[in-house]
């Protein structure tokens, strides 16, 4: 990645720096967290941020296209198609995996996209843990920034505040997600409670009276909710049997941020509809009439990756699909997994062990208060590996790898 700033940190690097800063982040965030924890930023070089950033508003001008969001809406399930939704979402993020081009530049090339919130309370607090301990390395104690648009800290918790927010007071706004103790997210919503001031609430505790939902404090007291912060992974409902008081369906006096639709529309479902140089060609199984010469052979491809489409975290992607693999998915269920053009990830950042090089996934954050006409590329997330994919389960045996964020000097183009 960016080598002054590597050959530094990696000179400077103790695996005692490491454990203060990871006292520090989880004192920051208020909770400890079960999320592998990169020993690294990421140094961001400002031509890679560049590319990302042209790349990125190129993709969301396709996604905004009238046009294509009908196509798209075809992603909603019936049974989960709620009423009242917005003309774009308030939340986007887009995935690249940073990679070589021809010329051993590094480039960007698309991932995975949602219209869907991701750890912005917790990023923050990894930048300012990671700020801090910084300092304490000759040659890289000085302001580190993790904020796109010209956005210092306080401009950006004001956007991030005014799109979590609208116009509600914080205790009529919950962030909501299915057992949030649970979740591996968690850290985030404390981190939430701490910066904005929202508390984090099951939708199986909220309760329903003609149009309004409550959520009932401690004491009892019954709350109106006014607006949702919506964290729920609909997959995780239905594959728990979970039963709601209340249904996704219902007319509700309640605004959504996001609005639950566009979990649906802006996905992985939304690849096949990209046409970019950053996009990967992507096919809807459903829309599969030949499979690919090379995974009709029947063996292990190289070239392609079956993803269902609505999982996170990586969940269901085969990385090594054979013709049985697609096969064997059911034809009922076919609109709802994709073959994906496999990317090859740069091994761009060199760790201070001295191992194989890391690979890195930059997550693009994009942040459109309720009035705006367009979204802010606001913040970034970084993902390190070193294995078969991102994602514990592929990099249990590795270090250097795990969660992250994207750094670079305030005041640095």
């Amino acid at each position: 990645m960016d080598a002054p700033y590597r050959a530094l940190f990696n000179a400077g690097y103790s695996d005692e720096l490491y454990r203060r800063y990871l006292a520090d982040f989880f004192q920051r965030c208020h909770c400890p967290t079960d999320m592998q924890i990169a020993e690294t930023p990421v140094f961001l070089p400002a031509d890679l941020r560049e590319r990302c950033e042209r790349a990125g508003a190129e993709i969301l001008a396709h996604l905004s296209d009238p046009k294509r969001i009908e196509q798209m809406r075809a992603a909603i399930p019936g049974r989960w198609n709620t009423p009242g939704e917005t003309a774009l979402p308030t939340f986007a993020i887009i995935d690249f995996a940073v990679t070589e081009d021809e010329n051993g530049r590094l480039t960007p090339k698309l991932i995975e996209l949602q219209g869907f919130p991701t750890l912005i309370a917790y990023e923050t607090m990894q930048r300012d843990a990671w700020n801090a301990a910084l300092q304490t390395i000759p040659g890289l104690d000085f302001e580190w920034t993790c904020w796109f648009s010209g956005l210092s800290r306080p401009a950006f918790l004001q956007l991030a505040e005014s799109v979590i927010l609208g116009d509600k007071h914080p205790q009529s706004v919950v962030l909501m997600d299915i057992d949030p103790p649970a979740q591996k997210t968690y850290p985030d919503f404390t981190a939430t409670k701490a910066l904005f001031g929202v508390d984090s609430v099951c939708p199986t505790q909220l309760v329903k009276e003609g149009r309004r939902l409550f959520r009932i404090a401690d004491d009892g007291k019954k709350i109106p909710v006014e607006r949702i912060y919506n964290r729920v992974i609909f997959d995780e409902i239905e594959r728990k049997g979970i039963e709601l008081p209340w249904d996704f369906r219902d007319e509700l006096d309640v605004e959504w941020t996001p609005h639950p639709n566009w979990f649906w529309t802006w996905s992985k479902y939304s690849l096949p509809f990209l046409d970019h140089p950053a996009a990967p060609r992507a096919t809807l199984l459903s829309h599969l009439d030949d499979l690919p010469a090379n995974v009709t052979e029947g063996f292990v491809t190289e070239h392609y990756v079956l993803k269902p489409l609505f999982s996170f975290a990586g969940a269901g992607v085969n990385v090594a699909p054979t013709a049985e693999d697609v096969a064997a998915i059911p034809r009922d269920q076919r609109s709802g997994w994709c073959l994906q053009e496999k990317i090859e990830y740069a091994p761009a950042l060199q760790a201070a062990d001295g191992g194989s090089g890391v690979k890195v996934e930059l997550r693009m954050i994009y942040l459109r208060p309720d009035d705006a006409p367009q979204f802010t590329l606001a913040q970034n997330l970084c993902r390190l590996s070193r294995g078969a994919m991102m994602g514990v389960d592929h990099n249990k045996k590795h270090r250097w790898v795990g969660s992250s964020i994207g750094l670079w000097p305030s005041g640095e183009r």
